[in-house]
């Protein structure tokens, strides 16, 4: 394995102790409490997967509150604080077909009637440098918590944060606990999600406003080394319109002992597994309207597996990614994708996101090297601008999805799926 967390982690050192470049954030600490901030969201969720060819339909149905409190950091030349994040949460209705990774099930099957969950975690910042150990939602290309369920994905480990020089932030940590949507227990416990250790490391760079780019690299213990990279330039044109190209791309290899695998997506019987995923899109917005035109390519000897190596299936950011994320063995996949913005039009926070992707070539083990399948999608979301519901905002997608015969029964399988979410935050300080 790359010996990169280390050399990583001493240019943080080496960041914060010599090349302090701007502004530092400890110093501008107004308190523990006087910075604090705690929020309660309040949502409903529902999913519903309409199920073809005899295959049972899923549904799931709850209510929660995710609660999320930090405070600030104390004064001094090095700040300490804690912070809590949690969920609370009920069933609506029976739900004995629920599926999705919404509702928790004891070891009998049957779906929890409420639940609960979370942890704490603590922190220390000195000039930008911020260091955060316990339990934490990440945002991270390659080691993400999974946002699109009812409840967030939990890790527990240690992250550390730079932003000592200009545009410039560097991140580094290590994780040893995962708790997806739908599960009370953690790794170690009977319902884990597998994760033994999970090294992160990576940095990401603004070289004026228009250009951007980023690299992100995972290795997760006795499971494989995965590598992302991404550039993103926008380029300003007249009328206030603008075309924003985007690169993105993994490259994972697995180690010879992980027994971690999704048949669906490649072949387990190969030596020295190993995928590159790409992708690259271009933008045009004028005004309220937006097209993307997005192309995405697997090469390796299996496909791009995310499930259950180190987190809950969203560590994929690349744009060819909805219901399905197009990852087949050697899958090509092109998209179409328009965006309207309807305040232009008098109506501030609807918003309206349809796309049609289409993903050929796909070899399916010991069946065929000719699948394809297609998803057209469409979102409309509205977010209260005003009033005391102000940022409440409800959202309602659709995806009709269909695939080859081939690769029907061991990826998705086809699908009609609605997914409707009611979110009210609330501020408590």
């Amino acid at each position: 394995m790359l010996n990169v967390p280390k050399l990583t982690l001493a240019v943080l050192i080496n960041a914060a102790i010599f090349t302090p470049a701007f502004a530092s954030e400890q110093s501008d600490a107004k308190g523990f409490v006087e910075d604090a901030n705690g929020s309660v969201l309040f949502r409903t969720g529902y999913i519903s997967r309409d199920k073809k060819h005899g295959i049972e339909d899923q549904n799931s149905f709850a209510q929660t509150a995710i609660v999320d409190l930090d405070s600030g950091f104390t004064q001094g030349i090095v700040g300490f604080g804690i912070g809590v994040v949690g969920d609370g949460s009920f069933k609506i209705g029976d739900n004995n077909h629920s599926s999705n990774n919404m509702i928790p099930r004891d070891n009998q099957g049957n779906p929890y009637d409420h639940w609960a969950r979370g942890g704490a975690n603590v922190k220390a910042r000195f000039s930008n440098t911020t260091v955060r150990y316990g339990t934490q939602v990440l945002d991270l290309p390659v080691l993400a918590s999974n946002t699109g369920r009812l409840v967030p994905e939990y890790f527990e480990g240690t992250l550390l944060t730079s932003r000592e020089i200009k545009n410039l932030e560097l991140v580094a940590g290590k994780f040893t606990k995962d708790q997806m949507s739908d599960q009370i227990n953690r790794d170690s416990d009977v319902n884990g999600n597998g994760l033994d250790s999970a090294i992160v490391w990576g940095a990401k760079y603004k070289f004026d406003d228009q250009l951007n780019a980023s690299y992100y690299g995972l290795d997760s213990k006795n499971t494989l080394e995965r590598h992302y990279i991404n550039a993103n330039y926008k380029l300003p044109l007249q009328n206030k319109s603008s075309l924003t190209f985007d690169f993105s791309g993994y490259h994972t290899e697995w180690d010879k002992a992980a027994e971690t695998y999704s048949s669906s997506i490649g072949n387990k019987d190969v030596d020295g597994r190993s995928n590159n995923i790409w992708a690259l899109s271009g933008t045009y917005n004028q005004g309220p309207h937006s097209v993307m035109l997005a192309y995405q390519q697997n090469t390796g000897n299996t496909g791009y597996d995310y499930g259950q190596n180190a987190d809950g299936f969203q560590s994929i950011y690349l744009p060819n990614s909805y219901l399905s994320d197009f990852i087949g063995n050697h899958e090509k996949s092109a998209q179409v994708q328009y965006n309207l913005d309807f305040s232009g039009y008098g109506v501030p926070g609807l918003n309206w996101t349809t796309a049609f992707v289409y993903g050929w070539d796909i070899k399916v083990r010991n069946v065929t090297d000719e699948a394809q399948e297609r998803e057209f999608f469409n979102q409309v979301k509205y977010t209260m601008q005003s009033g005391f519901a102000k940022d409440a905002s409800l959202r309602v997608r659709h995806s009709y999805y269909r695939a080859s015969e081939a690769y029907n029964p061991v990826y998705i399988g086809d699908t009609n799926e609605w997914r409707v979410f009611l979110d009210i935050p609330v501020k408590l300080f």
